[in-house]
């Protein structure tokens, strides 16, 4: 697994060591099985954005925290200048650049994820709350609760995030995106 997840994972056990939780009982809050959330706490397993974004929420601090070690201190403004987002590489299919990382306790997580075009299945996963998806370059196929949605450049989707959902990249061709959770 990459650096970048096992860093996470270390982020994501210490948090829940100072918070004196087991790993049973911080599996409860975060709402997953526990033999999933010990896979994220060993850094072996890619840890969904949805989750980081989850626990963060669920533990009281700052995405941000879970993704780079450092708390955000703006709360007025925050800008992102092009290509400077702090990145999270989780796969070589999947990037996310956190946009609002510097920004202290955002009431959205907004992301540019990229994802590069592969021949394997389509991943599901949920989360709570609500996202927004908006492509900004290339096809994506966005499976969501049984149905497949093809987006391309321009498109929009707003949907519920506890619903199975996940996508892929077409045409052989990245595909770039405004995620947002909400």
């Amino acid at each position: 697994m990459n650096i970048q997840i096992k860093q996470i994972a270390e982020r994501l056990r210490a948090l829940r060591e100072s918070l004196e939780l087991t790993q049973e009982k911080a599996a409860e809050k975060c709402g997953v099985p526990t033999e999933e959330y010990q896979q994220y706490e060993s850094g072996e397993y890619d840890i969904p954005m949805s989750f980081i974004c989850q626990a963060a929420d669920t533990f009281g601090i700052d995405t941000t925290a879970l993704l780079v070690g450092d708390d955000p201190h703006a709360q007025v403004f925050f800008v992102t200048r092009k290509g400077t987002g702090a990145s999270v590489e989780r796969t070589k299919a999947y990037k996310y650049q956190a946009l609002a990382y510097g920004f202290r306790h955002p009431k959205a997580e907004p992301f540019e994820v990229t994802v590069e075009p592969n021949d394997q299945p389509i991943t599901l996963n949920t989360h709570f709350n609500q996202e927004f998806n908006y492509v900004l370059e290339g096809t994506l196929l966005l499976r969501i609760a049984g149905n497949d949605l093809m987006l391309n450049e321009g498109d929009s989707i707003y949907f519920d995030a506890t619903r199975p959902h996940g996508m892929k990249a077409m045409n052989g061709k990245k595909v770039k995106f405004l995620a947002i959770i909400i």
